[in-house]
């Protein structure tokens, strides 16, 4: 049940939300340009850009999209480089976050969502996303939905919280196996199909199943967010056709959803001698 006062509490710190990520990925755009690293505004916050010039008015998060070999470049040069007050969150450098996604997050704030824990100690402030996107074989999307999908939701059960009980016992099993003949399914694949023509998030961030043409992305463009330039695909309209279909429409206000069901934007005040 929704509490109507943490609900308001998060649409009044929304604003100061939405800036301070838009100071992170600042940070992450000045780093990709000093060691030419090539991302691209990604999902809702391309959107954004293209529908309402910055972000969606009730969006809380941010993300961007690199080509996998890429994001390993940035990994490797973002902690000496990101500033004292962010944090390069991967599953190596917070071994206790069990979300498979890069996050570039700010050590003064706290956001938190419905999904996460409290029993492990991970850091849990403001956030921008960093998916890396893999070149996929020339196949029917059908398959690709259908083979994406299945690895994405049999990882997350895997990779979630356990009880002890025979249902859990099964389902490690059952999704296991299903894992692992979905994943030989994919190999076999990429072996006898080019993969010269779609590219797209990694299969376990993938459970929609959303393909985009290579061509539809690079040359990597330009554009504007919040009154400043960053990256974004070559053809937005056709990325942003292949992520929501119909993304000029705007949803119902009952649609109109924040991610966050807490977020404090500061937690520690900064003197003005600072």
């Amino acid at each position: 049940m929704e509490n109507s006062f943490l609900s308001e509490y998060v649409k009044q710190n929304l604003r100061a939300c939405q800036l301070k990520q838009l100071g992170i990925l600042e940070e992450i755009d000045r780093i990709c340009k000093k060691y030419n690293i090539e991302y691209w505004l990604d999902g809702g916050t391309i959107l954004g850009a293209v529908r309402h010039g910055g972000f969606i008015p009730w969006d809380d998060d941010i993300d961007v999209a690199m080509r996998l070999e890429e994001m390993e470049k940035f990994i490797k040069v973002a902690s000496k480089e990101l500033p004292e007050n962010l944090f390069l969150q991967t599953p190596e450098s917070d071994p206790h976050c069990k979300e498979p996604i890069v996050k570039v997050r700010d050590m003064n704030s706290l956001y938190i969502e419905a999904s996460d824990m409290f029993n492990t100690d991970y850091q849990k402030g403001l956030f921008v996303d960093i998916f890396p996107f893999i070149d996929y074989p020339t196949a029917s999307r059908h398959w690709i939905k259908k083979i994406s999908r299945g690895i994405s939701v049999s990882y997350s059960i895997l990779h979630g919280q356990h009880y002890y009980s025979l249902r859990s016992f099964c389902e490690f099993f059952y999704f296991g196996a299903k894992y692992m003949v979905l994943k030989g399914l994919w190999q076999f694949l990429c072996y006898v199909r080019k993969r010269d023509t779609y590219i797209s998030n990694i299969l376990i961030n993938n459970g929609y199943g959303i393909m985009h043409r290579q061509d539809s992305i690079f040359p990597v463009g330009e554009i504007q967010f919040e009154g400043k330039t960053f990256s974004a695909p070559h053809n937005p309209d056709a990325y942003l056709k292949d992520l929501y279909r119909d993304y000029m429409t705007v949803p119902p206000e009952e649609k109109r959803k924040i991610h966050a069901i807490f977020v404090k934007p500061e937690l520690i005040k900064k003197s003005k001698e600072d």
